[in-house]
This record gives structure tokens, C-alpha cells and sequence, in this order.
């Protein structure tokens, strides 16, 4: 297994990322607004006005990553990799906001019914605009869970939000240019309203639970045990094994028991072991290993055979 690249490398790269996806946040923009300029189709303009939202986050996720890789000083001894968790909240926020906007421009329409100018061409130009982010999403999820980091992937999953929706409103407009049910347009609009609140809904929540400390991924946790026992030879036990997430950083404590005649260096030596093992699977993983001494074994925990 590779040893992990140096910390300057791994910013770099996601700063990089994050700040491709603003650009292309804007050039997605630009051609959706198009499309609605072309029809003036209260549906498309829904789907551009996510994209502002999109630009704005990306905005966002790129101050947050930024900020997450700056190195632990003396207010923040942890770091600051939660950052990017406050960064997912409050895109998680700006969806809602658009929603609203969107669901009183589709009310507008209904009340009073539009006529859609040159709809094929809006849609074909609509349609670049989607494939473009479908693309884009799937980079960004792929390089969120690559690099772990909250503020990548959340904005990837906006941005498939945003992909599927499209998709609903080009199929929406097609059928509403076949039929002539100009109805169409303003229900498709009520219908992307609702499915970025439900994306918003999942973005708020799953930052929150990070700002809560939630647990590694029960797999994962699974393979720190596994890495425990595999490397603690000359140990007895490792109990009370705790994990967090807070960003790309993982936290991994637990106390670990050994004979009462063991010196102090022989564990040390153990410690040394267990902690290159963890950190060579787990990019970014801080350990903490409390040793105790025989008596305080409890026999519920990690056996070290």
C-alpha cells in the first residue's frame, strides 16, 4: 500500500478542484440562462436558478476547503477540518431559499399561463448545460470520497440533484411541446422546487451529523479493529475502541492492556506499530492509545491472539 501524500500535495489538489467547479458552476449557469432566455419558460428558469445556487456553493466549498487544510494552531489544536461541514449546511440553506423563489415564479405561471418561444432550441441548449454537470457531478462525488472530503461531495450531490432534475424538466417541456399543455411548464418548475428541498434536506443532515461526531463507517471500523489485532502482538487486549469524523480527519482512541511486567518501552514500541498500521490504511487518522496494565483487562474487547 502506498504511503499517503504530504498534506500541501493533497490541498492543492482540492483547492484545484473546488475552484474548477465554480467556473464551471458559472459556464452551466450561462447556457441554462440562455435556454430560459430563448423560450421564456418558467420551468427552465427554475432549473437556471439552481444554478445560482450552484455557483454560490461552489464559492462556498472553495473558502471551506481552503480553510480545513490550514494546519492546527494554538485556538484549534484539532485542526480545522470541520469546516467543510459548515460549508454543506449552508448550501443545504441557499437550496431551500431557491426552492421558494422557484415555487412563487411557477404560482406566477399557473396563474397566468405563458406561451414557450422556440422550446426545441431552449431544450437542446438546456441539454449541453445538463451533460456538462452530469459529468461534473460524477467527478466530484468520485473525488469527495476519495479525499474525504464533505464540501466536494455535497456539492457533487447538489449538482446530480440538479442533473436529474433537468432530465425531468426536458422530458416535461417535450411532452408539453408535443401535447400543448402549457400547464406543463409551470407544474414541472413546482416539481424541481420540490426535489432541491429534498436535496437540501440530505445536505443539511449529513453535515449536521458530522458537526455531532458521528462514528466512522461500521466497515471501516471493522478494518481498524482488524489492523488492531493484526499488529498489537505482545498486547492482551484493546477495549473501549472509539471513532469520529471530522472532514478527511479520523479519530481512533481505544486503551489497550498489557502484562505488568512490560516496560514501558516494549508498549511504546506496540503503540508505534498499531498507530503506523492505522495511518497507512487511513489517510488523515489521528490515534490515541491509552495503555493500562493487566488487572485492568476487560475481556469485551478487541483479543489480541
Amino acid at each position: 500500500m502506498s504511503a499517503p501524500e504530504p498534506r500541501d500535495a493533497g490541498a492543492t489538489l482540492v483547492t484545484r478542484i473546488a475552484m474548477v467547479s465554480v467556473v464551471i458552476a458559472v459556464v452551466v449557469l450561462g447556457i441554462k440562462y440562455a435556454a430560459y432566455h430563448v423560450t421564456g419558460s418558467v420551468a427552465l428558469f427554475s432549473d437556471a436558478m439552481e444554478s445560482i445556487v450552484n455557483v454560490v456553493a461552489g464559492l462556498i466549498a472553495l473558502w471551506a476547503v481552503s480553510l480545513s487544510y490550514k494546519p492546527a494552531d494554538s485556538d484549534h489544536p484539532f485542526g480545522h477540518t470541520k469546516a467543510e461541514y459548515f460549508s454543506a449546511v449552508v448550501e443545504g440553506v441557499l437550496i431551500v431559499v431557491a426552492a421558494m423563489l422557484i415555487l412563487r415564479e411557477a404560482w406566477g405561471a399557473y396563474l397566468v399561463p405563458r406561451t414557450m418561444e422556440a422550446p426545441l432550441t431552449g431544450i437542446a441548449i438546456n441539454a449541453v448545460a445538463t451533460t456538462i454537470n452530469a459529468a461534473w457531478a460524477v467527478y466530484l462525488i468520485r473525488r469527495g470520497a476519495e479525499r474525504r472530503s464533505p464540501a466536494l461531495a455535497a456539492d457533487g450531490r447538489h449538482i446530480m440533484a440538479d442533473v436529474v432534475t433537468s432530465v425531468g424538466v426536458i422530458g416535461g417541456l417535450l411532452i408539453a411541446t408535443a401535447t400543448g399543455w402549457s400547464i406543463l411548464d409551470p407544474l414541472m418548475a413546482a416539481l424541481v422546487a420540490l426535489n432541491i428541498l429534498r436535496e437540501g434536506y440530505l445536505v443539511v443532515t449529513s453535515s449536521l451529523s458530522g458537526l455531532m461526531d458521528q462514528a466512522m463507517h461500521p466497515g471501516e471500523e471493522a478494518q481498524v479493529r482488524d489492523l488492531i489485532s493484526a499488529n498489537a502482538d505482545g498486547a492482551l487486549e484493546v477495549h473501549d475502541l472509539k471513532t469520529r469524523l471530522a472532514g478527511r480527519a479520523m479519530f481512533i482512541e481505544f486503551h489497550m492492556v498489557v502484562p505488568e511486567e512490560m516496560t514501558v518501552g516494549a508498549a511504546h514500541d506496540i503503540c508505534d506499530r498499531i498507530e503506523d498500521a492505522l495511518k497507512l490504511s487511513f489517510d488523515g487518522a489521528r490515534v490515541l492509545i491509552h495503555v493500562e496494565p493487566e488487572a485492568e483487562a476487560k475481556q469485551t474487547g478487541v483479543p489480541v491472539l
